[in-house]
């Protein structure tokens, strides 16, 4: 297992720059609603408000990503990296990391 420091000596960017890494080297696979909430809260993060159109009829994996990103609009940056890191924690006791 990785050494991990206690995360109150890194800044919120930097707990979550760190859980941008940690989640790519997850030992399992997290399930779909996982993945959104991951994926929903990077965008947020890091993109701000949902500024795409929804994606068309047959496209379901982009509707469901754009859905989970656009149900946080107005979340701040530091909300969203905060849910991130967090969420990222929960997955890496649930599954560990790869050695």
């Amino acid at each position: 297992p990785r050494f991990r420091l206690p995360s109150q000596y890194f800044t919120m960017a930097e707990e979550f720059q760190k859980a941008i890494q940690d989640i790519k080297n997850l030992a399992g696979r997290p399930g779909d609603e996982d993945m959104l909430f991951i994926y929903s809260h990077f965008k947020q993060a890091t993109v701000g408000d949902c500024n795409i159109d929804r994606p068309g009829f047959m496209d379901f994996t982009g509707k469901a990503k754009w859905d989970a990103w656009n149900a946080h609009k107005g979340m701040t940056t530091a909300a969203a990296q905060q849910a991130y890191v967090e969420k990222t924690q929960q997955l890496i006791k649930d599954f560990g990391l790869k050695d």
